[in-house]
């Protein structure tokens, strides 16, 4: 058994900035299933976004935020993000962190981006890979620090809690189980203050603009422990994600249309004004929809995101990594449309906690995206969600080390991994995992009907059965774990739809399709009994 001061599960925004400052106090352990740049942040393109500018303010940022969530956001929540933000930023500027500025009238500026929803420029951004920067930054601030141990390709199995163990007590977080994917081995893990910070869940879905880490491990293994989870019918699906067969999970960010990208069909017409008056700039669940209404009266199987009307030296210089990439697959975009279509981008539910990412579960903290802490409410407003990284870090770090009680000793128990054999057939594995995407694609996309819900929660109540069956007769691989994982949360996420019976946000059903605040003005939450 290992023993740390704290345990951070992941590798993103919200956890390296919690190692930082919690390595002042102690020991730091930080776990991530595959490399530790492997994470949702290296993959944000947009920004952060953070009042700055004279022309916003901290009301303009929450009014936004607001409006965005449909009437389930936490305002209090909203409030501590957003005035919390200019701090935090100030933060990791200082650690490293460079935003572009702009140089017109020689004042060398932040330059400001404007995505969907915002009323005010004030998304700051690195070019158009603002997350890669982020995760460089932070992990060389952490590389060479004599307190935090990165244990790189270790998967987090589950938590270890005194319920399980059987203390007469409250249901505390006391370390957790984890693959060393090298061994092969289960190690036993130990702190009274554990992070989650794993991510979203995108790869529930067939097509999404998360990289392959992000099956939801951590709302699954919150779960299974007790804790109380929330909003997971709240699934955001970016509109523009690059349409190509010979790349997968490329995102077009929503920034292309702040600087005036527009949508066009095949025939090269424009059709978001007949959809909302914001048109392009709508927020993200209704440029989703008019999408994918067009792309179903149509028959197409993509739309197209057209910037050619911009001087091509602005194209190239303030998108140079969506420039590139295109350019690879054939597709110069200040010369032609970019094909386009929605995908799954951002899990705006997740391990309910309150404003410092504490969880029902003593012990237990979740930061970043696989928390819901009120911020996003039903639909996300871009570029908030690096931000809330940022500002829950902190917050759960001045909660869980302020008068810090004294550690109380537990012997946690090895892993017993009993009479099992080596998977024999991982065809088994790949082919579930393929059926669950499909299925939740199909059948809990962006919009739903009670029958597809129903269908769905009815295979996915098979397909539980035969993954614990694997689970408990084989050996366990990350790949194992994963395909359990996501099983588990797409399993949340139509439970939590089928349980909304209106229309919401980035919930959309035909049977109930307009909202109803008399019934459902309120957050879903679930608790495993």
């Amino acid at each position: 058994m290992k023993e740390y001061d704290f345990i951070v599960i992941g590798s993103g925004i919200a956890g390296l900035s919690f190692a930082l400052k919690a390595s002042a106090k102690g020991s730091v352990a930080v776990i991530t299933k595959r490399g530790r740049a492997d994470s949702n942040t290296a993959w944000a393109q947009g920004g952060v976004a953070c009042v700055t500018s004279h022309e916003d303010s901290f009301d303009l940022h929450i009014q936004d935020t607001l409006v965005a969530g449909a009437g389930l956001c936490h305002e209090d929540a909203v409030r501590a993000v957003v005035t919390g933000a200019p701090d935090r930023i100030a933060e990791l500027m200082r650690l490293g962190m460079h935003f572009d500025r702009s140089e017109s009238n020689g004042d060398h500026e932040l330059d400001l981006g404007k995505e969907g929803g915002h009323s005010k420029r004030r998304v700051l951004h690195f070019q158009d890979s603002t997350g890669m920067e982020i995760e460089r930054t932070l992990l060389e601030q952490i590389a060479s620090h004599p307190r935090i141990d990165v244990m790189e390709n270790h998967m987090a199995v589950d938590f270890i809690t005194t319920g399980k163990l059987g203390y007469a007590m409250q249901n505390s977080c006391v370390g957790v189980y984890v693959l060393n994917e090298e061994t092969g081995e289960v190690e036993t893990l130990r702190s009274d203050v554990i992070i989650l910070a794993t991510g979203g869940c995108g790869k529930i879905y067939l097509y999404t603009t998360n990289p392959d880490i992000a099956t939801g491990d951590g709302v699954a293994m919150s779960w299974r422990a007790g804790a109380t989870i929330s909003n997971m019918e709240f699934i955001q699906f970016h509109p523009t994600c690059l349409f190509h067969p010979e790349t997968k999970s490329f995102l077009i960010s929503e920034v292309v249309r702040g600087e005036g990208g527009i949508l066009i069909d095949a025939r090269g017409r424009r059709f978001m004004e007949h959809h909302n008056p914001q048109q392009e700039l709508a927020p993200r669940d209704i440029v989703a929809r008019a999408i994918d209404a067009e792309m179903k009266r149509s028959g197409s199987k993509c739309v197209f995101l057209d910037v050619t009307h911009k001087p091509a030296d602005f194209v190239k210089n303030r998108f140079p990594l969506i420039y590139e990439t295109c350019l690879a697959n054939g597709i110069d975009i200040t010369k032609e449309p970019i094909p386009v279509v929605p995908a799954a981008h951002y899990q705006c539910g997740g391990v309910k906690t309150d404003l410092h990412g504490e969880t029902s579960l003593r012990g237990l903290f979740a930061i970043g995206e696989v928390a819901c802490t009120g911020l996003h409410g039903a639909n996300r407003l871009a570029s908030n969600s690096l931000l809330e990284g940022l500002v829950l870090a902190n917050a759960a770090f001045e909660k869980c080390t302020r008068n810090r009680p004294p550690r109380v000793a537990f012997d946690l128990p090895e892993w017993r991994p009993g009479q099992v054999t080596d998977v024999d057939e991982m065809v088994v594995i790949f082919h579930n995992w393929e059926e669950v995407r499909r299925l939740m694609w199909d059948y809990v996309g962006i919009v739903r009907t009670d029958k597809r819900l129903q269908r769905a929660a009815t295979r996915l109540r098979n397909l539980h059965a035969e993954v614990q069956e694997f689970y408990w007769n084989f050996k366990i691989t990350r790949d194992l774990l994963e395909l359990r994982n996501l099983v588990t949360v797409a399993s949340l996420v139509v439970d939590c739809a089928i349980s909304r019976k209106e229309s919401r946000g980035l919930h959309f059903t035909l049977d109930y399709p307009e909202r109803d605040d008399a019934k459902f003005l309120r957050d879903t939450t679930l608790r495993r009994t």
